[in-house]
């Protein structure tokens, strides 16, 4: 590859709020893309007050979430605001994405029909709550509720105690991946073709796709999966341990592996005792408090010398202070400062030939290029 813009010359308008668009436009500003976010200037993107901890009164999480992209403050209840966007993509734009309200891109005269009508070599994406089709397609809805209505609720923490969820927004962020790979997919197609055409994702269907494996577990047998807490299902040991110092998470996949842990523990007793995995996940209790009673007898960082050694996967439990700070993460270069901001951001996941691309803004002002690209209404 020649750059680590790879999509630089590429226009997209994003018409998103809160995390799952956003997150979208945030890889593909990433990626080189000149990403044109519309806020409503009442008050813009929800995110921009998701806090503490705020930089000049605007919340890291917009930060976060919105680095690399121009602004716009434009009120699409406003038939001349409408009329300036619509020209706009007509002339301008590769690529909409939207995740606003069920019927709201209909009612402005921007949603993906109309504007592909307009301009069939537009890629334009619609990251719903519950997809495009179905009884719930004009429900809105939030990743929360996709985790409790996707089954995921029902597969994190432990058994016999509430219902977790995960820590992270895990559905946006999946969704705005998705809605990525749907763009980058439509985009190869229309370097071949010349036409564009309408991408469909959803919170839903990307929680629906977190859930394969208990998915596929249960219509193979029609069991409900448990709880594990740290655990696996369908692996043992596969989860976090105690020992006498901190918590250690150890992840013995195979036959081969957990002999190895049992050869580290010297214990080498309990490979003749539960030699396959499957017996390990049938006797799952008896196995976990022998290995716990080892596991507490030492420190952590005795295991991890001991486990890395015998070359058994494992690592210590960190806070996110430790992680952003630890050595590795610094020589991956993945924490950046986005040009103009003030605090770290953790950059986007990718190199091309060793080149990771490097933010370019930080996150825009409310309406700051409304002048710069002549949509004032």
């Amino acid at each position: 590859m020649t750059s680590a813009s790879p999509l630089a010359g590429i226009t997209v308008v994003e018409l998103g709020h809160n995390v799952a668009a956003p997150f979208c436009g945030k890889i593909l500003a990433g990626l080189g893309a000149t990403v044109v976010k519309v806020e409503n200037p009442d008050g813009g993107d929800p995110t921009r007050d998701w806090g503490p901890p705020f930089i000049d009164d605007v919340a890291v999480t917009f930060h976060a979430l919105n680095n690399g992209k121009r602004g716009l403050a434009l009120d699409l209840r406003d038939e001349d605001a409408r009329r300036a966007l619509r020209a706009f993509i007509e002339n301008d734009a590769d690529v909409v994405i939207q995740n606003l309200k069920p019927g709201s891109t209909e009612a402005f005269g921007l949603d993906g029909q109309t504007m592909t009508a307009a301009k069939p070599g537009l890629i334009y994406c619609n990251l719903s709550a519950f997809g495009a089709k179905g009884p719930l397609r004009h429900k809105p809805g939030y990743d929360p509720l996709m985790q409790a209505f996707s089954g995921l609720m029902g597969v994190t923490g432990e058994e016999g105690r509430p219902p977790v969820r995960v820590g992270v927004s895990l559905i946006d962020i999946g969704a705005g991946l998705w809605s990525a790979v749907g763009i980058l997919a439509a985009l190869n197609e229309r370097a071949a073709t010349g036409i564009g055409g309408i991408v469909d994702t959803s919170l839903f269907e990307t929680a629906l796709s977190w859930m394969s494996l208990p998915a596929a577990a249960y219509l193979a047998a029609g069991t409900i999966p448990k709880r594990h807490g740290s655990g696996a299902a369908q692996i043992v040991p596969y989860q976090v341990f105690s020992t006498a110092t901190d918590d250690i998470m150890i992840a013995a996949g195979n036959d081969r592996l957990f002999a190895k842990l049992c050869a580290a523990l010297e214990r080498p007793d309990l490979t003749d005792r539960f030699p396959t995995n499957r017996m390990r996940v049938e006797q799952r209790e008896a196995l976990v408090a022998a290995l716990s009673a080892v596991l507490g007898g030492r420190s952590a960082d005795h295991w991890n010398i001991a486990l890395d050694a015998a070359g058994v996967p494992n690592a210590p439990l960190r806070d996110i202070g430790r992680a952003v700070t630890d050595p590795q993460t610094i020589a991956l270069g993945i924490v950046q400062e986005p040009d103009g901001g003030r605090t770290g951001m953790i950059g986007l996941p990718l190199s091309f030939d060793s080149i990771r691309p490097l933010p370019r803004t930080a996150a825009p002002a409310m309406g700051e290029f409304n002048a710069a690209l002549g949509l004032i209404p």
